[in-house]
C-alpha cells in the first residue's frame, strides 16, 4: 500500500497510531482486522477479550504483543494507546467507550452506538469533554452507490426528498441463537437494533439528516423455536443450546421528521418472505431512488419521458465498506477529513430505536 501522506505530514504524525481492540469476535476478525493490519499508519498493539485464549490465538497469528481479558487493565497498563476499537456485544459499547475516552484514547465503535439513549448521550458527553474523536460504524454510507446517490441528491437532481422506505428482511437468519444477540440485556433488542441501525441511518443521511420528531412501531417474536437457516448471517455470534431468546424477530415502524418527511421501515431475522433482501427507497419531487441488494436505480423524467437509470460502478473494493469507514476515521485523526457521522447523530439514532420499542410495547406513537 502506498503511503497516503508526504514527508512533512509524516514528520508531523510521528509514530504510528497504536490501536487496542476490545472484542475479537466475528465482526472484528472479518471486517476490522485486515484493513487495520494493512494500513501504513496503524499498529495493533493489544487485543482484549473475555475469552482470553481466543484473543491469544489471534495475537500469535498476527504478532500482536499484548493480550488482556479486562479492558480497564489494558487501558491502565498501556498508556501509549491512541485508539480503542470496540467490537463487543452491544451492552458494553458505552462502558468501554467512556472508559477509553476518559483515558485519553480516540474511539471507534461497532454499531449500534449504545443500548439506550442515556448511554449514547454519556458517550457523546465523554467525547466532548475529552476532546477525543468518537465514531460509530456506519459502513453503508461508504458504498459507491450510497456515495453517488448522496452527491446526486446534494446537487439537486432529486428535488425535495419527502418520504422513503428501508429494510433488511431475512427469511431465516437469526444470529447466535441463544447467545448475546438474542439476549435483550446484552443486545438491546433483535433485528431492529441489529439491522435497523444500518439502513435507517443510511436513509436519514441521504435525506439530509432531518430531525426525528415522532415514531410508531410494532415488534413480533414468532420464530424463537425455529432451527432452520438460509442466511450466512446466522453464523454471527455463538449459539447456545437452551439459551435466551427474549428479543423480536420482526420489527416494522414509521418515523416522522421535523421537515414533514417520513420513513417506513421493516427489519427481520426470520419471516416468511421470498428471499433475503436489504433496501433503501427514497422519493423526491424530481426523482426517486432505490438501493436494493447493492444495485442503485434512479426513477426520473428525461426529455419528456419517464425513465429508469441504473448507474454502473466498478467492481467491489477489496477494502470493503467497513474498511473504508475505518480508513475515514484514521483520515479524520490525521486532519485529512471531517467526520462523516457524529456522536450527536448516534444519540438521535438510539432515541429512534428506543422509541420504536416503546411504541411497540405501548401501542402508541412516541414523540421525541
Amino acid at each position: 500500500m502506498k503511503k497516503r501522506w508526504n514527508e512533512a505530514e509524516e514528520k508531523k504524525m510521528g509514530n504510528k497510531l497504536k490501536f487496542g481492540v476490545v472484542g475479537t469476535g466475528n465482526i472484528f476478525r472479518t471486517a476490522h482486522l485486515q484493513p487495520l493490519l494493512e494500513h501504513d499508519e496503524v499498529e495493533i498493539i493489544a487485543l482484549c477479550d473475555i475469552n482470553k485464549p481466543k484473543a491469544e490465538k489471534l495475537a500469535a497469528e498476527h504478532r500482536i504483543p499484548y493480550v488482556f481479558s479486562d479492558y480497564e487493565q489494558m487501558l491502565k497498563e498501556l498508556p501509549e494507546l491512541d485508539v480503542i476499537d470496540i467490537c463487543t456485544p452491544n451492552l458494553y459499547h458505552s462502558k468501554v467507550a467512556i472508559a477509553a475516552l476518559n483515558a485519553g484514547c480516540h474511539v471507534f465503535c461497532e454499531k449500534p452506538d449504545a443500548v439506550s439513549p442515556a448511554e449514547a448521550q454519556r458517550m457523546a458527553d465523554a467525547a466532548r469533554q475529552s476532546g477525543k474523536l468518537l465514531m460509530a460504524m456506519r459502513n453503508n454510507r461508504f458504498s459507491p452507490q450510497a456515495q453517488y446517490l448522496k452527491r446526486y441528491i446534494a446537487e439537486g437532481h432529486a428535488g425535495e426528498m419527502y418520504t422513503g422506505r428501508c429494510g433488511w428482511l431475512r427469511r431465516r437468519g437469526i444470529p447466535g441463537k441463544g447467545g448475546w444477540f438474542t439476549t435483550k440485556e446484552l443486545s438491546g433488542g433483535g433485528p431492529l437494533i441489529d439491522l435497523g441501525v444500518h439502513f435507517i441511518d443510511l436513509a436519514i443521511w441521504l435525506m439530509g439528516n432531518p430531525r426525528p420528531v415522532a415514531v410508531s412501531g410494532s415488534t413480533y417474536t414468532k420464530f424463537a423455536g425455529n432451527e432452520l437457516s438460509d442466511s450466512v448471517h446466522s453464523n454471527f455470534g455463538e449459539k447456545q443450546e437452551n439459551g435466551t431468546f427474549d428479543v423480536e424477530d420482526l420489527a416494522i415502524g414509521f418515523i416522522r421528521f421535523d421537515n414533514g418527511a417520513s420513513l417506513q421501515l421493516e427489519f427481520s431475522w426470520a419471516s416468511n418472505v421470498g428471499e433475503e433482501m436489504n433496501f433503501v427507497e427514497l422519493r423526491g419531487t424530481k426523482a426517486g431512488a432505490s438501493i436494493k441488494k447493492g444495485e442503485l436505480q434512479l426513477f426520473t423524467e428525461t426529455a419528456g419521458q419517464l425513465s429508469n437509470i441504473t448507474p454502473v460502478f466498478k467492481g467491489a473494493s477489496k477494502l470493503g465498506n467497513h474498511g473504508k469507514h475505518l480508513y475515514h476515521f484514521i483520515d479524520c485523526l490525521q486532519d485529512r477529513a471531517e467526520p462523516i457521522n457524529t456522536p450527536d447523530q448516534g444519540v438521535d439514532m438510539i432515541k429512534i430505536l428506543s422509541a420504536l420499542y416503546e411504541s411497540a410495547e405501548t401501542g402508541r406513537e412516541v414523540r421525541l
